[in-house]
């Protein structure tokens, strides 16, 4: 990880946790859809805020990966919310195609432990 560049009132309002990570959820933001659970640091949410695609900080790689540069699975960032304990990052993007490595639409469908009211 690197130095960041993210603006300083930002950076002081961020919980991370040991690893200087904070969870960063992903979401359709015209469904409300949840995509996809990333790690951010602070660069990677600077870089995220300042690109209009999302960065994440690959844990098992050890370094920043920007969703969709690989795959061609792009996350176009629409807004970007910290929560109220600053601990998570809410990015509602538009998702053009797969959200998980999986190639499943969203990391969600694949193993329901308690289907929703109604199914």
């Amino acid at each position: 990880m690197s130095a960041t560049s993210l603006d300083p009132a930002i950076a002081a309002r961020l919980k991370r946790n040991a690893d200087g990570l904070l969870p960063a959820i992903a979401q359709q933001y015209d469904t409300g859809e949840v995509l996809m659970l990333g790690w951010m640091d602070a660069e990677a949410l600077h870089r995220t805020l300042t690109t209009g695609r999302c960065t994440y900080w690959s844990r098992s790689r050890g370094e920043y990966w920007v969703k969709g540069d690989t795959s061609g699975h792009v996350q176009h960032v629409k807004s970007v919310a910290l929560d109220c304990d600053g601990d998570t990052v809410l990015v509602r993007v538009d998702q053009l195609g797969a959200a998980c490595h999986t190639g499943d639409r969203t990391c969600f469908d694949a193993d329901v432990l308690l289907p929703a009211a109604g199914q």
